[in-house]
């Protein structure tokens, strides 16, 4: 978001030097009107932002949704991910970082998710963006989920817990079933570090941009904005084929 941000100022910027500093000598009094009108008017600048901020999420967002039939399984179905209430027959994908005030946001709604909806499978989908505290809480919980642990609780508490160091995450692990050396060798785990890779090379194929984003059937959601979610599982389960426009991420 702050990229497009950045890019639009400059293309507002570029506006005005355009307006007055690079156009032809029979055009100065045009151009002084128009930097005129800028200057006395820069709300215009700002809704010419806004709406390519706007149009560029779109674009964004439906170049992602072309890619998405291509990568479906590993997407929805590789095994490796945490599947909550895994027989549904809806499936919503997260992928989230422990440290991302926007995850730690939204995390309560996703458990809510999880419980309402027994016929919503959710995928948990590591995706650390926030450094080595966040690979290493990444990877301790799919330590969990390779012991057999209590995942769910361990995502919930840990987000809660808005947790910074190494051994807060290890601690939770070892509370929510995984044992020690399984916890202490997450690190080292070869397998562990492949799966996060391979998320990690799908989530920049995909070019979602930022944590949290959801993947419900053919829409990409952004951000914390569960309500866009529950939508589309409602439209999923009426079987309606008219999708919603694109929306984009919310400001931070």
């Amino acid at each position: 978001m702050r990229r497009a941000f950045a890019l639009a100022a400059g293309l507002a910027s570029a506006l005005l030097l355009t307006a007055c500093d690079r156009i032809a000598p029979d055009d100065e009094a045009f151009g002084r009107r128009v930097r005129a009108y800028l200057l006395e008017h820069p709300e215009v600048l700002q809704e010419a932002i806004t709406r390519l901020q706007s149009k560029m999420a779109a674009d964004q967002e439906a170049a992602t949704q072309k890619l998405l039939p291509a990568h479906r399984r590993a997407i929805e179905r590789d095994a490796r991910d945490f599947v909550a209430n895994p027989n549904g027959a809806i499936t919503v994908t997260q992928f989230y970082d422990y440290r991302c005030p926007h995850c730690i946001n939204v995390a309560p709604k996703v458990v809510a998710l999880i419980r309402d909806n027994p016929d919503v499978r959710v995928v948990f989908k590591e995706m650390p963006i926030f450094g080595e505290p966040s690979e290493h809480g990444a990877r301790v919980a799919l330590a969990v989920k390779q012991s057999g642990g209590d995942y769910v609780a361990f995502y919930e508490q840990a987000m809660a817990g808005r947790f910074t160091e190494p051994g807060e995450f290890d601690r939770l692990a070892v509370a929510q079933g995984a044992p020690s050396a399984a916890v202490n060798g997450a690190d080292e785990a070869e397998a562990i570090r492949k799966h996060l890779a391979d998320t990690t090379q799908l989530f920049q194929t995909l070019n979602l941009g930022g944590t949290p984003a959801f993947i419900v059937g053919d829409r990409v959601i952004p951000g914390e904005q569960i309500e866009l979610v529950r939508a589309e599982i409602q439209r999923l389960r009426a079987g309606s084929p008219a999708p919603y426009r694109p929306v984009a991420k919310p400001a931070a």
